[in-house]
């Protein structure tokens, strides 16, 4: 999951599988746009692109005195790699109307300038209203807009979970983003 680090185990992650899945990707296709919906920061799968300008990482995230207390504004990324590791720190209390009135502009105009050619997006569900370890107000549905939103591109689009720590969340949060990822209706 997104805190694990090349050397080290963090936050509950022992192994990036999203970073593998990347890598993976990285053999078929010479851009990968990665979007993080978790409420921490994605600083494992940052890290491990931060050199490189054949991966965008996007990441919506608390900021500050949380957990992994990186994602800053500033982070931009090094070397090639600059530019190229976008941080939208944000306050706790979103809701989906904010979050979309910032996720919708943002992701758009990555679309547009970085023009992947696949998009991977973690969708941890501690980013929901009542996680006992988030702080933020989403629901089922403004997770399922971020999905539909990114699907409505047609790139390859690898989807995964991450964070989430009151169950019956996670369960629906998954299903429900499976659903729209699918066009199935639930």
């Amino acid at each position: 999951l997104h805190h694990a680090k090349k050397s080290e185990a963090s936050g509950f992650c022992y192994v990036n599988d999203i970073v593998l899945g990347i890598l993976e990707l990285l053999k078929y296709h010479q851009r990968v746009l990665y979007i993080d919906i978790d409420v921490h920061h994605g600083d494992g799968v940052e890290e491990a692109f931060y050199t490189t300008d054949r991966v965008m990482t996007v990441s919506f995230h608390k900021y500050g005195e949380y957990f992994p207390g990186t994602g800053d504004l500033r982070d931009i990324g090094a070397g090639k790699g600059k530019y190229y590791a976008v941080n939208i720190p944000l306050r706790d209390g979103m809701d989906d109307e904010a979050y979309e009135s910032i996720f919708v502009p943002i992701i758009s105009k990555v679309m547009e300038t970085f023009q992947p050619s696949a998009v991977v997006l973690q969708c941890g569900a501690d980013s929901l209203t009542g996680d006992r370890l988030g702080c933020f107000n989403l629901t089922v549905k403004g997770h399922g807009k971020c999905v539909e939103f990114v699907k409505k591109y047609n790139l390859p689009f690898m989807m995964v979970g991450g964070g989430g720590y009151t169950i019956r969340n996670v369960s629906r949060a998954w299903t429900y983003e499976t659903s729209v990822a699918l066009g199935v209706e639930i």
